[in-house]
This record gives structure tokens, C-alpha cells and sequence, in this order.
């Protein structure tokens, strides 16, 4: 991406060693939730130059960031209900993505195929897209391009051509490793001088007439319970907000109204190519996403009411068959059957609680609510996109630094690089290529995800050469990821690490190639002990099991 970057102060770059824990203090602010807006909002606050300490009872995204269509895009279809502001702000939070982290985020082609049956036309599709390329001036990609019926087929051949009257391409762009997106905005955190602390829960929230104090935590690995103190919280806890608040002991009102979103994984879908298909459902005309993701498809998403509790939600039967009955009618030649889906995931979205009956009318649009009645230096953040996760933080930290009354600098996020996004993928893999204990084929993956930061994973194999060997084979991750993730990057467990951190964990398999060699390495260069390593193991596939495919599932039947 083009410009020289600037570091703020307390930005970590190239040169980021051993992170170093930020005291137990009274806080400015203590931000709870360690999803993408949690991390977001700790790193403005930490570069703003507030004392800030970030909980999270989980791993860092653990639970609705990861279950995403990891998309960074504009919301195209957000223009039907009107909301031109927020695809505004989203198409200019996707460029910001672009330049300040270009090794997690890159452009993404798509193609919307059109049907003569289909609720949205040609005309209104090519329509739209104008006004798309119109609110995103000044950006980095292409715009749209309307296409016939047998360009569309000779640039996609796997689509359906019965009914199809062209076709239309354009640009967002995509976050193959969200999970980093989350873990580097933390690190830029700690960098400036916040505290993370993850696997720590908030059991209550201390009030002194009817203003915060601060709250008592629970160590989920160890249950050591203490409490940290702060004259203001922002509850990011994404769909446990509401907990959150009840935590506080107020007659606070209830803010959310969740819904599902379940996704399919497979292999390869004959006629795809490295275009995303971006269709309109036959069965009901809901929009959903064929991706090309990791070397693998990505397919979804459904959009369904839900009140379960998160940590339990699983994909239903109903849910598979109907992707891939959609995915089937858009490439007949796919043939897919719930036998090619590698593994599913599913997440809540944390949406405002709205009385409206069709669920993708209901605004993506953040809501932040002060709760200065009940519990003065208490804010909720309701909703929000993954897109705009930067501006939301700087929203926010504008409202509550004035009522903190403190002196703080300006807002530097949107020109500051992520710390990985220090320098250009040339020169990291120039730099990569003089560490002759880690294997060429290794260089791709560790620029991909840790970007600028990679040599100094590589610096590790220096030092002992055998943790420049693979985990696993095709992943491209090495024995040192395991030693840097625990040191460097706050994991604490064998799932952080592989599904969180190396992201060995999200291929075909789900990591459990990668299991022996990352427990071995462990075990020689962690100190995990052999119990510990057999603790470590049966969690994590307990952990993967959630993402199994649901037995019951027969193609053709259609929610």
C-alpha cells in the first residue's frame, strides 16, 4: 500500500520483543470483552495514553469476531434499508484496513450473478454498485464492472446458465485470520501500556453510588478471583453484554437481540474461482457467500433468531442442508452433499434488540449506551461490524474521555499501522530468506500472519534450530509459533495457539495433524508436563468437536 507510515507513541513495530505486563493499578478505563471491538477500544484508549486494562474470560476472539463470513466490506446490501452513513463509514474503514494491515486484510474480488427469476435485477444490482463506488471515493480497488451472460460464464464456468442474464463484479476485500486482526490490535495494546489479561471473567461490577469502581474477576484456569479498579467500564462483551449488566446489579434493560449465523466448509467447488460468488437464495432470496478462504471454501451465512447461550450453539441439520442446497442450485456441477463439508462454525451477532420481523432489516449499526442513571461510568457497545470495529473505538473513547476528565491525545488509529503492518510483504520474506533453520515453504504462512513481526518468530529457530520444523504438513506453521504464541502473544492453551494464534488449526483437519509436534514442542520448551500435555490435548479436541457436521443432514432439504 502506498505512503510511509508513522508510529505513534507506544506503537509496536518491527523491532516489539517480550511483551511485559502492565502493573495491577487503578485503571482509567478496564474494557471488557476481548472480541475485535474489546481489542479495538483497548488499543485507541492505551495510545491515547490512558491507563487501560482489558478482560477477557475467554481466549482473545474466542467467540462472535471468529464465526464471521471474515469479510471487510462495505455492507452492499445494507443500501436496500437506506443506511448510505453506515456504508459510508464501513467503505472507509475497509481502506484504512488496507493500508494499515495489508498482510491480514487483502482485496477481495466478487461476482453477483443475476437470474431472470431473482428479486434484484440487473438493473438494480448495476444500480447499486454505482452508488457503491460512489460513497467509496478515494479507495484503493477497482470499481464494479457489469458483465454479459457469456463473460460471466467464460470468468465463473461453474455457475448455473439456466436463467442467468449476466453478471457484476466488485471489490471488498477479505480477513482470512480475523483471529490476528483481534491478537495484533491487543498487542498494540500492551505495546502502549495496557494490561490484557485473557481467561478472566467479570463475576461482578462494583458500584459506589450508582458509579463504577470497578469489578471483581475470576480466573478461569486457575479460579484465583480478585479485583481491578477503574472510574469507567466499557462492556464489549458482544452477546454477553446483558450479563455484563445484570453483573451490575441494576434494573438495566435488557439491550440485545441475537441472531445465528452458521457457516459450511469444503474443500474446492469445481468452476470457483479466486472470485468470490456473492448469490441471491433461490429458496427464499436471501443473499449469502461462496468465499475462497485458506485454501479451502467458505460458505454462508444463515440469519436466524436466537437466545441460546453462545458457547453452545452448534450448526444445525436444516442449516447445512439448506447452504448446501443454495450452493448446489448456484454451481450444479458441485455436486456437494454433507459428506464434503470439512466442518462448520456458527456464532451470535449481537444485535440491538429491534421488534422487526425479518432479521436482516435489523441495523448493523453500533449502538453506545452510557448507563449514567443506574451506573454512572458504565457504557454498553450494542452491535457493530468488524469492518468499522476502529472507528466505534475511537467513537466511544471521544464520549468517555471528556467525562473522565482527563488529558489524553487525540485518536491516532486510522493512520497508525497494526504491529505487523510495519513493512512490505517483499521485504519480510527478503528478511525471512536469512533464517536458513526455517524451510522456504514456511515464509508465505508467517508473513500471512504475522506480517512485519514474522523474523522475529523466525529469530527463535535461530536460536534452536529444531523449532524451524513443520507442525503439520501443509499449514506451513513451525515449532516456533508454539514457544512465541505463549511468550509473546498471550496464549495460554493448546487451542489459543493452534486455532487463535498459528491458525494450524483452521485447515482441512482442524489442527489435529499439528497435535503430537506442538505438544512435543511444549512439553521440551514450555515445560508442560506429561498430564498437562494430556489435558491440553482432550480439550482441544473437545474443542473441535463443536465444528463437526451435525448428523441428520440430508442435501435437498431447504430451511
Amino acid at each position: 500500500m502506498p505512503g510511509k507510515r508513522r508510529k505513534a507513541p507506544g506503537s509496536a513495530g518491527r523491532g516489539f520483543q517480550k511483551l511485559s505486563m502492565a502493573p495491577i493499578t487503578p485503571f482509567d478505563l478496564i474494557v471488557v470483552g476481548g472480541g475485535i471491538n474489546g481489542a479495538g477500544i483497548a488499543r485507541d484508549a492505551a495510545l491515547r495514553g490512558l491507563r487501560t486494562c482489558l478482560l477477557e474470560q475467554g481466549d482473545l476472539c474466542n467467540s462472535t469476531t471468529r464465526w464471521s463470513s471474515r469479510l471487510i466490506h462495505g455492507g452492499l446490501r445494507y443500501l436496500e434499508f437506506g443506511e448510505l452513513g453506515l456504508v459510508h463509514e464501513s467503505l472507509q474503514e475497509r481502506e484504512n484496513l488496507l493500508r494499515n494491515a495489508p498482510h491480514l486484510v487483502r482485496p477481495l474480488p466478487l461476482m453477483i450473478p443475476v437470474y431472470e427469476d431473482a428479486r434484484r435485477g440487473m438493473n438494480t444490482v448495476d444500480f447499486g454498485l454505482y452508488v457503491y463506488d460512489l460513497l467509496s471515493i478515494g479507495r484503493s480497488v477497482p470499481g464494479h464492472r457489469r458483465l454479459s451472460r457469456d463473460e460471466a460464464l467464460a470468468e465463473m464456468p461453474g455457475l448455473r446458465a439456466d436463467g442467468l442474464t449476466g453478471a457484476v463484479v466488485y471489490y471488498d476485500a477479505q480477513v482470512t485470520y480475523v483471529e490476528r486482526l483481534v491478537v495484533e490490535n491487543a498487542l498494540g495494546a500492551a505495546a502502549a501500556g495496557a494490561r490484557i489479561e485473557t481467561h478472566t471473567a467479570v463475576d461482578k461490577v462494583l458500584l459506589e453510588r450508582n458509579r463504577v469502581t470497578g469489578v471483581e474477576v475470576r480466573n478461569t484456569l486457575t479460579g484465583e478471583r480478585s479485583t481491578r479498579h477503574a472510574n469507567a467500564i466499557i462492556n464489549a462483551a458482544g452477546p454477553w453484554v446483558d450479563r455484563i449488566l445484570a453483573a451490575a446489579g441494576r434494573p438495566l434493560p435488557r439491550f440485545l437481540g441475537p441472531t445465528k449465523g452458521t457457516h459450511i466448509v469444503v474443500r474446492n467447488i469445481p468452476g470457483l474461482t479466486d472470485t468470490a460468488c456473492y448469490a441471491e437464495a433461490r429458496s427464499d432470496g436471501r443473499p449469502f457467500f461462496i468465499l475462497p478462504w485458506n485454501g479451502l471454501v467458505l460458505i454462508g451465512t444463515t440469519d436466524t433468531r436466537c437466545d441460546d447461550e453462545p458457547t453452545a450453539l452448534r450448526a444445525t441439520a436444516a442449516e447445512v442442508d439448506y447452504l448446501l442446497a443454495e450452493t448446489r442450485n448456484t454451481f450444479p456441477v458441485c455436486g456437494l452433499t454433507r459428506d464434503d463439508v470439512l466442518y462448520t462454525y456458527c456464532g451470535v451477532r449481537p444485535l440491538p434488540r429491534q421488534g422487526l420481523r425479518d432479521t436482516g432489516a435489523i441495523t448493523r449499526r453500533h449502538l453506545i449506551r452510557h448507563h449514567g442513571r443506574s451506573a454512572r461510568g458504565l457504557t454498553s457497545i450494542i452491535g457493530g461490524k468488524i469492518t468499522t470495529y476502529r472507528h466505534l473505538a475511537e467513537e466511544v473513547l471521544d464520549q468517555v474521555v471528556p467525562r473522565l476528565r482527563l488529558r489524553a491525545r487525540s485518536c491516532t488509529t486510522d493512520r497508525v499501522p497494526l504491529p505487523g503492518g510495519e513493512a512490505s510483504r517483499e521485504e519480510v520474506l527478503r528478511e525471512l530468506a536469512t533464517f536458513p533453520a526455517v524451510p522456504a515453504t514456511s515464509h508465505a504462512h508467517l508473513h500471512a500472519v504475522y506480517g512485519s513481526r514474522a523474523p522475529l518468530v523466525a529469530a527463535l529457530a535461530r536460536e534452536t534450530p529444531e523449532l524451524g520444523q513443520h507442525l503439520c504438513p501443509g499449514s506451513g506453521a513451525i515449532g516456533a509459533e508454539v514457544v512465541f504464541a505463549v511468550r509473546e502473544e498471550f496464549a495460554a492453551t493448546l487451542g489459543d495457539v493452534l486455532l487463535r494464534r498459528c491458525m494450524a488449526g483452521l485447515g482441512p483437519d482442524l489442527g489435529r495433524a499439528a497435535l503430537p509436534a506442538a505438544l512435543t514442542v511444549a512439553a521440551r520448551h514450555l515445560g508442560w508436563s506429561d498430564a498437562r500435555c494430556q489435558a491440553e490435548e482432550a480439550a482441544y479436541l473437545a474443542e473441535i468437536a463443536g465444528l463437526a457436521v451435525p448428523a441428520g443432514a440430508r442435501p435437498g432439504n431447504v430451511v
